[in-house]
């Protein structure tokens, strides 16, 4: 059978993109369908502006810690709408190297929203396409858990980016880095910051040391944490604002009430039955090692895999199977050790295994812990720690684990990340000689094991 293109990519994230790109440079006729803006959740609604947003809200601690260091800084409000319109902007730049990057590549870009009609057809705009292969690269969208009236008068990470007014008080309910890194970023702004969670410490999947941590830097930076609790109602006061109980009885009334509970693989109304190809219990699209799912022709990448929700993953991924269908390179990714930072004030950074992981699979291990005064921090005034923590597999002397909070942690991770990879062992790190003075050479200068 002759079909329209080789490749039908539903979906111009940033793994849908690349392996767009790639496969065309193979010599594949590709077309990506995206119904929004190119550029997906990392680059329109995610990790971009949030980024852009916390960088914004960080200088209201430097003028803090200025005034330490000599500096008669004052700072007199802040003008939100000029903020987002600036980030808006960037965002416009961003969809047109986006856009670029597809012509260029000789990929054809079909607007509209793709659903999928049969294992090689795709329906767009009233027109049918055919391929022989079809990468879904959907992504993940904002759940909102269901709490009375939250669905009515709360906003999810979407619309946070896009608040056209400052709010005065935020309550944010969850507890994992969308919504620990919104809490900074309205925290940092001024706006009285409330972050519920329903268990004992933010950050579930993080190590445990790394959590407590973030919870005393959250709170130090003025966030008020509800650590326990979950949200049973939330109510419109005709004044613009909203009025939340939650579970141990407070009542609090805020300007507005975000949804930061986790995302879902965005899979709703793909059409992915008429292909004879069923979700998993999340709406998840169940693949293996090669990204191929239970149709042969169907494959997917990315958040709506529900594997690693990690815009560089869905990259690496993407590109793995541009390779592997046209380039004649049969590649896979590893899901083991990779490298990630949430972009809190001070931000986390990790790569490998948490404690107890290590210690689940392989027995015995060493930890190496260091909780200091950064540097600037000493004339500064500001009383926040420096933590970090390697953990070594004791029989081995491998590093299988690194963490820190604490200024440039994502820089500093990403090297480490390099060093796990290539298995580096608690010996190499001690024959590192540090950069000095940085607090990156804690982490070859850790001695003594943790008792």
């Amino acid at each position: 059978m002759a079909y329209d293109y080789d490749l039908i990519v539903i979906g111009a994230g940033s793994g849908g993109v690349r392996a767009s790109r790639i496969s065309a440079g193979h010599g594949a006729r590709v077309a990506v369908i995206e119904e929004s803006r190119p550029g997906g959740t990392c680059v329109i609604r995610g990790c971009v502006p949030k980024k852009l947003l916390m960088y914004g809200s960080a200088f209201s601690a430097e003028a803090e810690d200025a005034a330490g260091f000599g500096w008669q800084v004052s700072v007199d409000g802040h003008d939100w709408p000029a903020l987002i319109d600036a980030k808006n902007r960037e965002l416009d730049r961003l969809e047109g190297i986006y856009r670029s990057l597809l012509t260029n590549a000789g990929v054809d870009l079909v607007e509209g929203r793709g659903v999928i009609t049969g294992p090689h057809e795709v329906a767009v705009g009233g027109r049918r396409l055919t391929a022989e292969q079809i990468l879904v690269a959907t992504g993940g969208w904002p759940q909102i858990p269901d709490v009375p009236g939250l669905a009515e008068h709360g906003i999810t990470s979407n619309e946070a980016l896009d608040l056209a007014v400052r709010p005065d008080r935020v309550l944010i309910y969850g507890g994992g880095y969308i919504a620990v890194e919104f809490a900074s970023i309205f925290n940092g702004f001024g706006i009285d910051t409330h972050l519920v969670y329903r268990a004992d410490m933010p950050l579930r999947g993080f190590d445990d040391d790394i959590r407590r941590e973030s919870a005393t830097a959250l709170a130090g930076r003025g966030i008020t944490l509800h650590p326990g609790c979950t949200l049973t109602g939330v109510v419109a006061d005709g004044a613009g604002r909203r009025s939340v109980t939650l579970s141990d009885g407070t009542e609090l009334v805020v300007d507005q009430v975000m949804a930061a509970t986790g995302r879902r693989p965005n899979t709703s109304g793909l059409g992915l039955e008429a292909a004879g190809l069923a979700v998993g219990p999340r709406g998840e699209i169940p693949v293996d090692a090669s990204s191929r799912s239970e149709v042969a022709s169907i494959y997917a990448v990315g958040d709506v895999t529900d594997r690693v929700a990690l815009t560089p993953v869905a990259i690496a991924e993407g590109h793995a199977l541009a390779d592997s269908l046209f380039g004649g390179r049969p590649r896979r990714v590893t899901h083991a050790n990779i490298p990630s930072a949430v972009f809190t004030q001070p931000p986390i950074a990790s790569v490998g295994l948490a404690e107890d992981e290590a210690r689940s699979q392989y027995g015995e291990v060493t930890v190496f812990t260091s909780r200091f005064n950064a540097m600037k921090n000493t004339i500064s005034g500001r009383s926040e720690k420096t933590f970090m923590k390697l953990i070594v597999e004791t029989a081995s002397d491998r590093v299988v684990g690194a963490h820190m909070l604490g200024p440039e942690a994502g820089e500093i991770m990403q090297g480490i990340g390099v060093a796990i990879i290539a298995g580096a062992t608690k010996a190499d790190f001690d024959a590192t000689i540090g950069i000095h003075p940085t607090a990156a050479e804690e982490f070859v200068t850790m001695r003594t094991p943790r008792a």
